[in-house]
């Protein structure tokens, strides 16, 4: 059974940081492009940030150079570093992991930014 499970959401100021962590189980965790996306009330879900199998990112327009995306293979484990947080990055934020037939997402977390 494959999971994927987020924590590190919360409330916080804006121009404040959070770290998400996404611990995954039930796949070959090495094998996966892993990414964040958020969902805003209202909103579609849109990406936040992507990292290969082979450690390339990539970011959304509205995130880069303000979020960093990681993983750590030994610990399954796909992280977010979110900076200098802003009202409108209020969204849940969903873990994702992906290879060419198969696609996984978690449960959500929601991030709040709001004084």
């Amino acid at each position: 059974q494959v999971q994927l499970v987020e924590s590190g959401g919360g409330l916080v100021q804006p121009g404040g940081s959070l770290r998400l962590s996404c611990a995954a189980s039930g796949i070959l965790f090495s094998n996966y492009a892993m990414g964040w996306f958020r969902q805003a009330p209202g909103k579609q879900r849109e990406l936040v940030a992507v990292i290969t199998r082979g450690g390339d990112t990539n970011y959304g327009e509205s995130t880069k150079g303000r979020f960093t995306i990681s993983r750590d293979n030994a610990k399954r484990t796909v992280y977010l570093q979110m900076n200098g947080l802003k009202p409108e990055d209020t969204a849940v934020y969903y873990c994702n992991a992906a290879r060419i037939g198969n696609t996984y997402w978690g449960q959500g977390t929601q991030v709040t930014v709001s004084s």
